[in-house]
């Protein structure tokens, strides 16, 4: 059986530059829910994320697919990576605060972890990780506050939606790690991105109707950095994480998200930085060291047989 994969120092740069990218999205989708409706949202986000990726992929001389299973493959992953969660969230945004969907949303390292231990053979679930996911999810919601803990209620649809998006985008990794791993990263990206369109615009024509262009600068803005900065450069860097440490682990970036939101918040907006986020942020580090593995094995080397 193939080692279990694991985060090393390439891949936790990546999670990390992932994250601060995806930390702004739910601030960027607030601007945009102002004048437009979530699904035709999710709708401009993959088709305006794809020129960037085509064009990228054109320049490698990358050529597309000529297998239908491929394609076939492309449509699932974009139903389940984008139309799908992006559509639950944005929709979850008209009902709850952006702050409560980060939370909830973090909830997608737990189940990326079970999904992918039941799923795969080489993340096989074990008591270390589910308890380094779960120590990661009580940093989020410490970073957050437990204010946005309190208002939590189950029968509350807006917020199951967030946590069905988390399951989407758990089952949309090993998705594609099963049947996507021999394609590039940048015609991965691309292809699936195709396939959400494909998705998208009936759905969207047929729940919003036409959509509107007259919006306002700050609109188009938001949309064009959700398209290109949180979507079209974010998923050259999905695959990539996704080779190497696994499906599993690609969820944690769920973990990282909450915290850089509130750190661009102070950064840029001069909001205060309260103890409850540092105490987060720490326990956090800790549910990542536990998932990875390597500081226990620091700390409690195993003895070498002697002969």
């Amino acid at each position: 059986m193939a080692p279990a994969p694991k985060i090393d120092l390439t891949s936790a740069i990546l999670l990390t530059v992932l994250a601060i990218i995806w930390g702004g999205s739910f601030f960027l989708a607030a601007i945009a829910l102002r004048e437009m409706p979530p699904i035709t949202i999710t709708l401009f986000r993959v088709v305006l994320a794809l020129p960037a990726l085509a064009l990228f992929t054109w320049i490698k001389g990358l050529a597309l697919p000529r297998s239908l299973t491929i394609w076939g493959a492309y449509l699932v992953m974009g139903a389940l990576n984008n139309a799908i969660p992006f559509s639950l969230i944005f929709w979850s945004q008209t009902q709850i605060t952006s702050g409560l969907a980060s939370i909830l949303n973090g909830a997608t390292s737990i189940t990326g972890v079970i999904v992918a231990g039941l799923l795969l053979g080489d993340e096989r679930l074990s008591a270390r990780k589910l308890t380094g996911v779960i120590i990661g999810f009580s940093g989020v919601a410490l970073t957050i506050g437990p204010d946005a803990l309190r208002s939590f209620d189950i029968r509350s649809l807006a917020q199951l939606a967030v946590l069905l998006a988390g399951l989407s985008y758990s089952l949309a990794g090993v998705w594609a790690k099963l049947r996507l791993a021999r394609q590039s990263p940048e015609m991965n990206a691309l292809g699936m991105l195709l396939g959400s369109s494909v998705l998208m615009i009936p759905t969207a024509l047929w729940m919003d109707g036409l959509p509107s262009f007259n919006l306002m600068m700050s609109t188009w803005s938001a949309l064009l950095a959700l398209s290109v900065l949180c979507t079209s450069v974010p998923y050259l860097l999905y695959f990539k994480i996704l080779k190497r440490a696994g499906s599993g682990n690609l969820m944690l970036v769920t973990l990282l998200i909450p915290p850089v939101a509130i750190g661009l918040g102070i950064t840029f907006l001069g909001e205060p930085l309260q103890a409850a986020a540092l105490v987060g942020f720490a326990v956090i580090a800790l549910g990542l060291a536990v998932v990875d593995g390597r500081l226990w094995e620091l700390l409690h080397p195993r003895r070498r047989s002697t002969r």
